[in-house]
């Protein structure tokens, strides 16, 4: 029976996101445990308030603990903790030091090799054949830290300061009998992004239709929403809501909660709106479906069209009319005509209004002989192996 828990995850917004699952599931299977965890401190709003954690312990990756000394300092206060059991749950050089550094009495999870020497369990990471999060659930079985699977899906508490200052900005935008729609543009690869053209077209056909928009995003979303609002014929409309790079992570989970429906990318924003139980449609360019889909039932995934995908790759290395085929082969037409599905199935209720998912696996549109279809139950975990034009690579397959 562990006692101390040690949890690290120091990836990107989404990455932390899926690992709320993970964080239940040990509260459930050891409820007498004071369990920590160990993230970026850029994205404390997200954990902070996380009931299933006792402590949450916050690594300043790009300032005073980025240097090697910083992560022998820290690693230092870890031993001082004295912990039975370190879980880490990303394959990366910082996460696999602290926790190799730990001091841990039992040391499981990912790691680089060399640090891999100092744990007790190595596990595979398995998240392109599975999703991430059954690949952590399937890191801490063979492990034999778990029996049972608590699955209650992405979790996320916000601060009163953050529903707080949601509520005062929705008040400021909306009527309470308004219906929002989320637009989310941006990503971090330039291969998740839709076209700015298309996101436009959907942002102009709902406000024609009555709906208001609300546009999300960080700071570096900033000059992609403006190129993309340039892009519409509608653009001054007093239903149009930029938030983009004017809130935090706490307020945009505050504000998506608030939503009827959530049109995006695959990126960190998507895994939040999950957590907030908002219905998704999220398009699928370079990164796999498997891995990453949104995780909820009634969420709607759409695969890209081309053999290519999913790639992997961040920037396009294809030129011409090749360039981007993947986004390209996704209409406008397309998602709405799915969001217009995901709509008159939720009764176009804000997300606090709708019931919590209680099954997880998304949705998926693909093409099938020319024709966008949504794939028989079973889709979102198949694996497609991309066929790569002529001198060209898929990264993660091999």
């Amino acid at each position: 029976m562990y006692r101390n828990i040690l949890v690290i995850n120091l990836m990107h917004l989404g990455d932390l996101m899926l690992v709320t699952p993970v964080l239940h599931t040990l509260r459930q299977n050891y409820p007498e445990a004071r369990i920590t965890l160990l993230a970026d401190a850029k994205l404390a709003d997200i954990v902070q308030e996380n009931r299933n954690i006792d402590e949450c312990l916050l690594i300043d990756k790009k300032g005073k603990d980025s240097s090697l000394l910083g992560i022998l300092r820290f690693a230092w206060h870890l031993r001082e903790k004295k912990y039975d059991l370190v879980v880490n749950l990303h394959r990366n050089e910082r996460a696999s030091a602290l926790a190799a550094l730990s001091g841990g009495k039992y040391i499981i999870g990912y790691a680089k090799p060399g640090f891999a020497l100092l744990f007790d369990h190595v596990s595979p990471d398995q998240h392109m054949m599975m999703h991430e999060i059954h690949s952590h659930y399937a890191a801490l079985r063979a492990a034999g830290v778990i029996d049972e699977i608590a699955d209650a899906g992405l979790e996320m508490w916000l601060t009163p300061a953050a529903e707080e200052e949601a509520a005062r900005l929705w008040a400021a935008h909306f009527a309470p009998e308004d219906r929002v729609i989320a637009l989310n543009i941006g990503a971090s690869w330039l291969t998740k992004r839709w076209v700015d053209e298309y996101f436009a077209e959907v942002a102009d056909t709902y406000l024609t239709r009555g709906y208001h928009i609300a546009v999300m995003g960080g700071p570096m979303d900033v000059e992609i929403v403006e190129r993309c609002r340039a892009q519409m014929r509608d653009r001054d409309n007093e239903r149009l809501h930029i938030f983009t790079g004017k809130v935090s992570l706490g307020v945009l989970a505050g504000l998506l909660r608030r939503c009827i429906l959530f049109i995006t990318t695959d990126s960190g924003p998507m895994h939040v709106g999950v957590a907030m139980h908002v219905p998704v449609l999220c398009m699928f360019g370079a990164s796999p479906i498997p891995g990453f889909y949104p995780y909820d039932a009634r969420s709607i995934s759409v695969r890209a069209p081309v053999p290519c995908h999913p790639c992997r790759i961040h920037e396009c290395p294809l030129t011409g009319e090749e360039h981007m085929k993947c986004m390209k082969g996704m209409p406008p037409d397309l998602i709405i005509r799915y969001a217009d599905q995901m709509l008159a199935e939720c009764g176009e209720q804000p997300a606090y209004a709708l019931a919590p998912p209680t099954a997880f696996e998304t949705r998926v549109v693909e093409q099938v002989d020319g024709t966008f279809v949504l794939a028989p139950k079973g889709a979102a975990g198949r694996v497609v192996r991309p066929v790569m034009p002529a001198g060209l690579k898929a990264h993660g397959f091999d």
